[in-house]
């Protein structure tokens, strides 16, 4: 995908980047290569990939939901920043935090952050188990996100600890999210939450499924749940 592909394809969602967007994400695509050489960052380097794989790929859940007003937004396990820095680049207005289990990621991070000038973002260097027992953290966000980080039933115990009621949780995922969604079902209904849609999108140029799945949180998350780290992955709620 090349820059003004990218830049057509998201003003036929209704996206419209000013020059100054298109060079932060011009600048996040060097920072990005050349951090790549010091730590392990991302497999795709090549601009067209970075710009489809990981730029409009993350902004496609703006595609079915409204990020035009001002809401607090945690992304868990964000790795380089996919999807809530592509997000907070497109809507400067988000407020947006960023948990990750590597102080290295979250150093990038911050740098990152710096350089593009992104205002209202937060670094956390944590576990998503101990991040969502956090007192002032726990239930505190409008939407969380997470992208391709573990099964539903494992992620929606991440996650829905950090929604606030009445928040979302939005999954993306790629193809296979069906099966995946069913085993994860018994987890978001003991977690609070309910599937409200799942909207299936063919990521443009290679033609590759994936499905965003959004879940409301329609009651408190009961004090039990985060588990202990590493309990999510070992014993998941199904």
């Amino acid at each position: 995908m090349e820059t003004r592909q990218f830049q057509t394809m998201l003003e036929e969602k209704g996206i419209h980047l000013s020059p100054q967007q298109l060079e932060q994400f011009e600048l996040y695509y060097e920072l990005l290569v050349e951090w790549n050489e010091k730590m392990n960052l991302t497999a795709i380097t090549d601009k067209p990939g970075v710009y489809l794989k990981h730029f409009f790929d993350s902004i496609s859940p703006a595609f079915y939901y409204d990020f035009s007003k001002p809401i607090s937004i945690c992304d868990v396990g964000a790795g380089a920043g996919f999807p809530s820095i592509p997000l907070k680049i497109c809507f400067p207005h988000l407020k947006v935090s960023i948990v990750d289990s590597l102080q290295k990621r979250i150093t990038f991070l911050n740098h990152l952050a710096a350089k593009l000038e992104l205002e209202n973002v937060a670094f956390y260097h944590d576990r998503a188990e101990t991040f969502g027992r956090k007192e002032g953290i726990r239930e505190s966000f409008d939407v969380v996100i997470a992208r391709a980080v573990a099964r539903m039933a494992v992620l929606s115990e991440l996650c829905l600890p950090l929604v606030k009621v009445n928040g979302t949780f939005i999954a993306m995922k790629a193809a296979a999210a069906g099966e995946e969604l069913e085993q994860g079902k018994t987890a978001i209904k003991v977690l609070g939450g309910e599937i409200e849609r799942t909207e299936p999108f063919t990521l443009p140029i290679e033609q590759s499924e994936r499905t965003i799945i959004f879940i409301e949180k329609k009651r408190k998350t009961p004090k039990k749940y985060p588990r202990k780290p590493g309990m999510p992955n070992k014993l998941p709620i199904e």
